[in-house]
């Protein structure tokens, strides 16, 4: 709730808008603060991906540390607490745009012992360098498994109504 306030000083008309309950301090997100929010994400279609609020739970991040897609990163920016926006955000801004190259066959001989993958299941693959990632098992034959390493938003542009909560 806003207070507007008329004070004459001087004989000069000058108006104060104080934000009431928290004694007229207007917090903006900023690179470096610890800032929570509730969001919902849809795509195009309008299906919805996430939301905190179905959580019941708000999500809490360092604004400019890598932590967020940028493009949620660059939407809280700059947002008053208590303020409520949505923003689409392009793929290349989210998880990127969708890579062929990512989907790949691998030998069923390469899978751990007695596992048994399913079309849709998701699998953590080990690269030779030891990085993990996870993938999604896309295609079985009698002696091949093809799974697809896009993050599963890959090539969708994504829209987020946001409300920021806290800044700290």
């Amino acid at each position: 709730m806003r207070i507007a306030r008329l004070l004459i000083i001087c004989g000069l008309i000058v108006i104060s808008v104080l934000m009431a309950g928290c004694g007229g301090e207007v917090k903006i997100a900023q690179d470096g603060n610890q800032v929570s929010v509730h969001y919902v994400g849809t795509l195009d279609d309008g299906t919805q991906f996430d939301s905190s609020r179905d959580r019941g739970e708000p999500l809490s991040f360092v604004v400019g540390a890598g932590q967020m897609i940028a493009g949620f990163d660059d939407a809280v920016r700059g947002m008053k607490v208590g303020e409520t926006q949505t923003v689409r955000i392009p793929p290349e801004e989210a998880y990127g745009e969708y890579n062929e190259d990512l989907v790949i066959s691998l030998s069923l001989s390469q899978l751990e012992e007695g596992l048994e993958p399913y079309v849709g299941q998701q699998l953590i693959l080990t690269q030779p360098d030891g990085q993990m990632g996870y993938v999604t098992v896309v295609a079985i034959t009698e002696t091949e498994i093809t799974v697809d390493a896009n993050h599963m938003l890959a090539g969708e542009a994504l829209t987020f109504e946001i409300e920021l909560l806290s800044v700290e």
